[in-house]
Formats: structure tokens, sequence, C-alpha cells
């Protein structure tokens, strides 16, 4: 047993995404992630596999680690046509087998990766306690029931700079919105605007899945 910071990243919004751009979009989406992923590790942190529309990340550096997954969220912010990421940061002791890391902190870190919104970074009390570096904004959420975990955790939101608001995101297939999207529709008197014709269609045939 080691302890080790644990991240998990994912892209906020890829099942609706591969709903409406299809399986093959998805992929390519997908498999560019992980690229960026690889490009963005910082100091020993490793990508310990892809899950889908996820990544998994671990480092022996709490610092090394949160600095590998807010470079991941700005290369990501920097493309118009991708989904927002959400993340989650834990740290302490995992098991290790095969290259592969397993145990109670492993859960804490995905549990919070899937309790954050898209554009969130979210680390654990330990993780904080970890850093050795004073360079981190973080701001306490409090004590958070996360799921099929027993105990609350004390979550804070790291601020890592700059990140899309609600109002940039595609409502149907939560990709993030180019500057001057040529797709929109006025909807309950407000200009709605979309990635996509076959976006804003879906929208206009059923807004109330979306609003």
């Amino acid at each position: 047993m080691a302890d080790l910071a644990v991240a998990f990243v994912d892209l906020a919004g890829f099942t609706a995404l591969t709903e409406v751009h299809g399986d093959e979009d998805a992929a390519d989406v997908a498999g560019a992630f992980y690229a960026m992923a690889k490009s963005c590790l910082v100091g020993d942190t490793r990508v310990v596999k892809r899950i889908g529309d996820a990544v998994m990340l671990v480092g022996s550096g709490a610092d090394d680690a949160l600095a590998t997954v807010l470079g991941l969220a700005a290369a990501v912010e920097a493309q118009p046509d991708f989904p927002g990421v959400r993340a989650g940061v834990h740290f302490g002791p995992v098991a290790s087998r095969d290259g592969d890391v397993f145990g109670a902190t492993v859960n804490v870190a995905a549990r919070a990766a899937a309790h954050a919104r898209s554009g969130q970074t979210l680390c654990t009390a330990a993780l904080r306690a970890a850093l050795a570096s004073g360079r981190w904004h973080c701001v306490p959420l409090g004590a958070t029931k996360l799921k099929n975990v027993l105990l609350p955790v004390e979550l804070f939101e790291v601020d890592g700079g700059p990140r899309s608001a609600e109002r940039d995101l595609d409502p149907v297939c939560r990709m993030r919105l180019p500057p001057g999207s040529a797709w929109w529709l006025e909807h309950d008197g407000k200009t709605i605007r979309f990635c996509s014709a076959k976006c804003r269609d879906a929208f206009a045939a059923a807004p109330e899945s979306f609003v």
C-alpha cells in the first residue's frame, strides 16, 4: 500500500453527445480527450486507464496530479467542439496490481468526479492537506454525502481559472458553443444557440426534454 493522488476526469454530457451526433463522432471526441490527457501529464502522474469517456490518473505528488487535471481541463476548454469536463481528486492509500490501483481512495475520487458539475474540479480535504504548494485556491464546499460512500466527505472546489458558463453549452448535446454559432431559435422569449442544425431541430421537436 502507498499513499497516492487519484483523479478521475470525464466528459460531462457524453451520453447526450453520443445520442445526437452518433457513435463515430463520439468515439473521435473520446479518443482526442485521451490523447490530450496523455499530453498534459505532470511529474510522475500517469494515465492508469481509459474508461469510456473518462480517464483515471494516479501519481505520488498531489500538486503534480492536480496540475495535470487542471491542465487537461484547460486543454479541453480551448477546444470549442468539446463537451465540458468535470473532475474529482483524492489522496490516500491504494493497492497496486498489474499497473492498476484499487481501494477506497479510488472509489472516493470517482464519486467526487461524478458529483462535480461540468467545468468543475473537486478535491477532498485529504488531497488539499497533501498539497505542498500554496498556488491552489480551494473553496470549501463542506461535508458532502457521495453515492456509495459511507461517511460524508469534505470537498473543495479548485479554482482553475475561467471556465465555460452554462449559457455556452448546447442544451441538446452539451458541447460548448463556438463564438457566433450560426444555429439558433427563439424559445420562451430567449435566444437559444446550438452547435449544429441537427441539435437545433432536436430541440425544436421536443423543447421540454432539454429546458
